[in-house]
């Protein structure tokens, strides 16, 4: 269990959970050394402290040989809806550390970054494709853009206009705009400059999160 933040429950009064506490988002130091003794790792924390563990799998070549469980921080969590992980910080427990694996999409983007809940880009102007298909051409209030396992790996819905809003959704492998500078947003973490271009796609091998029925 790794148990990420001060607020992440680490449940080290629970039999045969190996706990330990890392800070928020954490990087090659807290993680890496765990890579090389445990082939499941249970993350508890937000979506972005989730992300930030898949990243140093995708860094160090793991994400074949190490499962992911995932005990959701709040109940708001994307990723929890996403796949249907229990609310319940026990209950999320329990299927974390004994569910099946189910192997699900994973999204990375153009500057080394991984998405596994949702992506966001709002209030922009710009031209985007999803894949061949263009998305967007002018403004629009926001895009986001989700993992996707019944087709090609990415949902992006895209909602035009402030007061009339006319979403739509299209479903690519790819997706890629050109836009005015603008601060994405992954996993409920603003990225740190504003950029013109941005890319998410799927990445070539699938996260082996636990999420399976008990």
């Amino acid at each position: 269990m790794v148990a990420c933040g001060e607020d992440a429950a680490g449940f080290e009064e629970v039999d045969d959970v190996e706990s330990i506490r890392v800070p928020s988002r954490p990087g090659k130091a807290e993680i890496d050394p765990l890579l090389g003794e445990h082939d499941h790792l249970v993350v508890s924390g937000t979506d972005a402290d989730l992300a930030a563990v898949v990243l140093r799998l995708l860094r160090k070549d793991a994400l074949s040989g190490v499962s992911v469980g995932f005990v959701p921080s709040s109940p708001d969590s994307v990723v929890g809806a996403l796949w249907g992980l229990p609310k319940t910080p026990l209950r999320a427990l329990a299927l974390a550390l004994r569910g099946e694996v189910d192997p699900v999409p994973l999204i990375r983007d153009d500057v080394g970054g991984v998405l596994v809940g949702r992506g966001q880009l709002r209030m922009v102007r710009g031209v985007a494709y999803a894949d061949e298909q263009v998305a967007l051409r002018g403004p629009a209030a926001s895009i986001e853009v989700l993992p996707d396992p019944g087709g090609p790996g990415l949902a992006v819905r895209v909602v035009k206009g402030t007061i009339f809003k006319r979403p739509s959704t299209l479903y690519s492998r790819a997706f890629q705009i050109g836009c005015i500078p603008t601060r994405p947003v992954r996993d409920d973490v603003v990225f740190e400059r504003a950029v013109n271009k941005w890319t998410w796609y799927r990445h070539t091998e699938d996260l082996r999160l636990v999420r399976g029925t008990l």
